[in-house]
C-alpha cells in the first residue's frame, strides 16, 4: 500500500467472504494478542492476596461467573456489537470518537480551522433526523468553552492510560510467561532466573523496534492461533478430567454468592478479575486496518470461545486441587500437564511477545497523533515499511518505554503490582470510551438522550465497579499508572496550551497584504532566484516571522510560498484533496499560499515527494488560473480563492465541455463535491496562454535554483504581571519541553542544507 495514500488505496465498497476471512485471521496477530494471553495471570492476580481458595469452591465458581460475564458484557455485547459502529471514516480509538464529535460539534480547540475542510471526502457527517433534546445538547456543549477544553482533558486522559499500558503490558505479559519456569525450578533458583530472562527478552523486543513488524509479522496469525487452540485445548482436557460440572459455575449466582462470601476482599479482588479483558480496547483501536465484520467474526467464532474454555478449564483443576501453598501454584501452568508444559512454556513466550509488540506499535500510533492534534511535543517519526502504512517508530518513546518496562519488572518482582497497575488503566481507558461513546450516540447518530443515558449507566457502573476495586489498590501498585497520567496529561495539555497561545500571537502580529506589495518600493528589495518556502501557522496574512526576516535581510525568492501545514479532525486526508493553493497579492508578485491538510493518522511526506508535490500543484494552480477570467483580481486573500489541486488531475474526474458557454467543468465520479466553473474568453486566450507560459517558464527556473525552507526558531516568554500557572506552563514547562524535543524542521522533514530559521521571541 502507498504509505501516502492511507486508507484510500484500500477502499472496500463490499469485500468478498474470503477477504473478510483472510482479515479476520490476519486480525487474530494484530488485534488479539493481548487479549489472548490473559490467562496467563488472571487467576494468579485474583488470588494473589485479597482470597483464598476454599474447599467450598465458592471462590473459584464466583471468579469464573465474573469472568464468564465481564467478558460477555464488555468485550462482546459493548466494544463488537456498540463501539465499533462508532467509526470514523472506518478508524477506531480516542481520538476517533474525539474527531466525530469534533465535526458534528463545534467543540474543537484546532486552531487553523476552515470552511474548505468540511468540503473534504472524509468529513463525513452523518445527518439523521435530529431530536430536539440532542439539539439542546449540542447548543450547551457549543455555549461553554470550558466543556470543550474538559473534553480534550478527558482524551488526554485515555490516551495517557493507554500509553501507561504500553509500559505495563509488555512488563506483565513476559513475566507472567516466563513465570512458568516457578514449576520447574526450585524456589531459590527461579527467583533469581524469571526477572533477568524477563527483562533480556523486553531489551530484544524493544530493540528491534526499528526494524518493523512486517518481516515477521506474517508469524503473528499462526503463533496466536496456536496459543489459542493450545488453550482451548488445555480447557476442555481439564473440563473433562477435573470437572466436568464446571459449566454450572456460569451462573451469575455465584458472583452473588462470591460477594456475599468474601464482601470486601472480594470486592478488591475484583481487580484482578478485570484483567480478563485487558487487550478488548484493541479491537476499536486497531478498527482502521481491518473490517468490523473481520473483528467481529475473529472474536465470536475463535477468541471468546478459547478464552471461555480457558478460564473454566483452570476453574475446574482449582476446583479439585484445594491444598495452594503459594500464589504461584494457583497460575496458569499448575493445570498444564506436565508432559506439555515445556511446548506451553514457548508459544506462551511467543504469545506474550506478540501481545506485546500490539501494544508497542498502538503506542507509537496514538502519540502520533497526540503530536497531530498539537497535544504532544515533536518527536521523530520513522516509516519501518514502505508498503503498509501506519508501522511506524519513534526512536525516544521507544526507549523511554524500554526503560520504564524494565524499571517495572524489576521494581516490582512480581505479577500482582503489576496486575494492580495494569487494570487501573485498562479499565481507566474503557470508562473514557464509554463516556465519548455515549456523546457520540447523541451528537454524531441523534439517538435520543436516554439511549445514550442507559449505555452510560449500564456499561459505566459495571466498569465504575472495577474502577473502584482497582483504585482501592493504590499503595499496591495501582499508583503508577496514575503517576504516568499525571505527568502526561501535564506535559500534554501544556503543549497544548502554548502552542494555542503562539497561534494567538501570530494572528495579532500578521502584517497585511499591503506591507508585503509595498517592500519593493520601501526598502529596496532584491528578488533572488529560487523558491522560497516561509512556513507559518497561519492561513491568511502574511506571517510576523518573514516581516522580521524581511527587515534584517532585505532580499527574497523569485517565487514565494507561504506554507501551513495543518491538521483537520479526519483520520486521512485523500492526496488529491490535500493541497489547497491560491495568490497572495497580483500575478507579477508571484507570491502564493499553500495549505497542506493531513489527518490525524497520516504522517508527514518526505522531502522529496512532498517538493514535487507542491511544485506540481504551484503549476497546476497556474494553469487552471488561467482558464479563469474571475479569478483574475487585485488581491485575492480568502478561503474562497484557495483551489483544491490535485483532483483536477485524477483519473477520478471528468471533463465535460458545454456548448453554449467555452466552459470547462471538473465533475469527480466518486467524491462529491461543489462544482467549479474555469471560462475563457476566445479573444483573451492568445495573452492569456503567453502570461501562463511566462509564470510557469518562471516557475520552473526557479525550481532549477533551488527550494530554501523559511522557518520560525522560536523563543516563548510571558507577559510581565502574567498568573502562577501561565509562568509555571510556558517558561517553564513549554520551554523545557521545547529544549528537549526534536525541532519542526525535523517533524516536517525540511533538509538542513536547505533550511534557513528566523529567531522569533512570543511574548504570551
Amino acid at each position: 500500500m502507498d504509505p501516502e495514500c492511507g486508507n484510500f488505496a484500500k477502499t472496500r465498497t463490499k469485500d468478498t467472504w474470503r477477504t473478510t476471512l483472510l482479515l479476520a485471521y490476519q486480525s487474530l496477530g494484530v488485534v488479539y494478542g493481548d487479549l489472548s494471553i490473559s490467562p496467563l495471570y488472571v487467576y494468579k492476580s485474583t488470588f494473589a492476596e485479597d482470597i483464598t481458595h476454599s474447599e467450598t469452591n465458592e471462590e473459584v465458581y464466583g471468579v469464573l461467573s465474573f469472568v464468564f460475564w465481564t467478558l460477555t458484557l464488555i468485550p462482546l455485547f459493548k466494544y463488537v456489537f456498540i463501539v465499533l459502529r462508532a467509526d470514523d471514516n472506518g478508524e477506531g480509538g480516542t481520538f476517533a470518537l474525539y474527531s466525530s464529535i469534533c465535526r458534528h460539534t463545534n467543540v474543537c480547540l484546532l486552531p487553523n480551522r476552515q470552511v474548505a475542510d468540511e468540503e473534504l471526502s472524509t468529513y463525513k457527517l452523518e445527518h439523521p433526523k435530529e431530536t430536539e433534546r440532542s439539539s439542546r445538547i449540542k447548543t450547551w456543549l457549543e455555549k461553554h468553552k470550558n466543556l470543550h477544553t474538559a473534553l480534550l482533558v478527558v482524551v488526554m486522559l485515555g490516551t495517557c492510560m493507554v500509553i501507561g499500558d504500553g509500559v505495563l503490558t509488555p512488563a506483565i505479559s513476559v513475566f507472567s510467561a516466563v513465570s512458568g519456569l516457578e514449576l520447574s525450578m526450585s524456589r531459590s533458583h527461579h527467583e533469581h532466573a524469571v526477572i533477568p530472562i524477563t527483562c533480556f527478552i523486553l531489551v530484544c523486543l524493544f530493540a528491534l523496534q526499528h526494524y518493523g513488524t512486517h518481516r515477521v509479522g506474517f508469524l503473528f496469525a499462526p503463533i496466536i492461533l496456536a496459543w489459542l487452540i493450545c488453550i482451548s485445548a488445555l480447557g476442555i482436557y481439564n473440563i473433562l478430567h477435573w470437572n466436568p460440572r464446571i459449566y454450572q459455575a456460569l451462573s451469575p449466582y455465584y458472583m452473588f454468592r462470591f460477594l456475599k462470601k468474601t464482601k470486601k476482599s472480594g470486592w478488591m479482588s475484583l481487580g484482578g478479575i478485570l484483567l480478563c479483558m485487558t487487550g478488548s480496547e484493541a479491537m476499536f483501536a486497531d478498527l482502521g486496518h481491518f473490517s468490523y465484520t473481520a473483528i467481529q467474526i475473529a472474536f465470536t467464532s475463535i477468541v471468546y470461545p478459547a478464552l471461555i474454555l480457558a478460564y473454566m478449564g483452570q476453574a475446574a483443576y482449582l476446583s479439585r486441587h484445594h491444598k495452594i501453598h503459594s500464589s504461584y501454584q494457583i497460575g496458569f501452568y499448575v493445570s498444564v500437564p506436565e508432559s506439555v508444559r515445556w511446548p506451553v512454556l514457548l508459544v506462551a513466550i511467543l504469545a506474550s511477545v506478540v501481545g506485546s509488540q500490539a501494544i508497542i506499535t498502538g503506542t507509537f500510533s496514538i502519540i502520533n497523533q497526540s503530536q497531530s492534534l498539537s497535544c504532544f511535543p515533536r518527536v521523530k517519526v520513522v516509516h519501518t515499511s514502505n508498503k503498509i502504512h501506519g508501522q511506524i517508530y519513534i526512536p525516544e518513546i521507544n526507549w523511554i518505554l524500554m526503560i520504564l518496562c524494565i524499571a517495572v519488572t524489576v521494581g516490582f518482582r512480581n505479577t500482582k503490582h503489576i496486575s494492580n497497575a495494569s487494570g487501573l488503566a485498562v479499565i481507566t481507558v474503557m470508562l473514557v470510551t464509554t463516556c465519548l461513546t455515549s456523546l457520540v450516540i447523541i451528537l454524531c447518530w441523534h439517538k435520543p438522550p436516554i439511549l445514550a443515558l442507559c449505555f452510560l449507566l449500564f456499561f459505566g457502573s459495571i466498569e465504575a465497579l472495577y474502577f473502584s476495586a482497582s483504585l482501592i489498590k493504590f499503595l499496591d501498585g495501582a499508583w503508577l499508572p496514575i503517576l504516568l497520567a499525571l505527568i502526561l496529561v501535564t506535559v500534554m495539555f501544556t503543549w497544548h496550551y502554548a502552542t494555542i497561545k503562539k497561534y494567538e500571537y501570530d494572528i495579532q502580529n500578521k502584517v497585511t497584504l499591503d506591507w508585503l506589495l509595498a517592500l519593493g518600493d520601501k526598502l529596496g528589495i532584491v528578488r533572488v532566484p529560487g523558491i522560497g518556502l516561509v512556513y507559518t501557522d497561519i492561513i491568511s496574512g502574511v506571517p510576523a516571522n518573514f516581516s522580521r526576516f524581511v527587515t534584517n535581510l532585505p532580499a527574497f525568492h523569485k517565487i514565494l510560498v507561504f506554507v501551513c501545514v495543518k491538521w483537520v479532525p479526519v483520520p486521512y486526508v485523500p492526496p488529491p484533496e490535500r493541497f489547497l493553493v491560491g495568490r497572495v497579492g497580483p500575478p507579477n508578485h508571484r507570491s502564493y499560499r499553500c495549505i497542506v491538510r493531513y489527518g490525524y493518522r497520516d504522517v508527514h511526506q518526505d522531502v522529496d515527494s512532498f517538493e514535487s508535490e507542491l511544485f506540481d500543484s504551484l503549476s497546476d494552480f497556474i494553469r487552471l488560473e488561467g482558464l479563469n477570467k474571475s479569478s483574475q483580481q487585485e488581491h485575492p486573500e480568502d478561503d474562497s480563492n484557495l483551489t483544491v489541486i490535485g483532483s483536477f488531475k485524477r483519473p477520478s474526474m471528468s471533463v465535460e465541455i458545454e456548448s453554449d458557454e467555452d466552459s470547462i467543468e471538473p465533475v469527480q465520479q466518486q467524491v462529491k463535491k461543489k462544482k467549479v466553473r474555469f471560462f475563457i474568453e476566445k479573444n483573451n486566450s492568445y495573452e492569456m496562454d503567453k502570461l501562463v507560459r511566462d509564470e510557469l517558464e518562471e516557475l520552473y527556473e526557479a525550481k532549477e535554483s533551488g527550494m530554501a525552507f523559511i522557518l520560525g526558531h522560536s523563543h516563548v516568554q510571558t507577559k510581565p504581571g502574567s498568573s502562577v500557572f501561565k509562568r509555571l506552563a510556558i517558561d517553564c514547562g513549554y520551554n523545557f519541553l521545547r529544549r528537549n524535543c526534536r525541532g519542526p524542521d525535523v517533524a516536517l522533514k525540511v533538509p538542513p542544507a536547505s533550511l534557513l530559521e528566523v529567531g522569533m521571541v512570543y511574548v504570551l
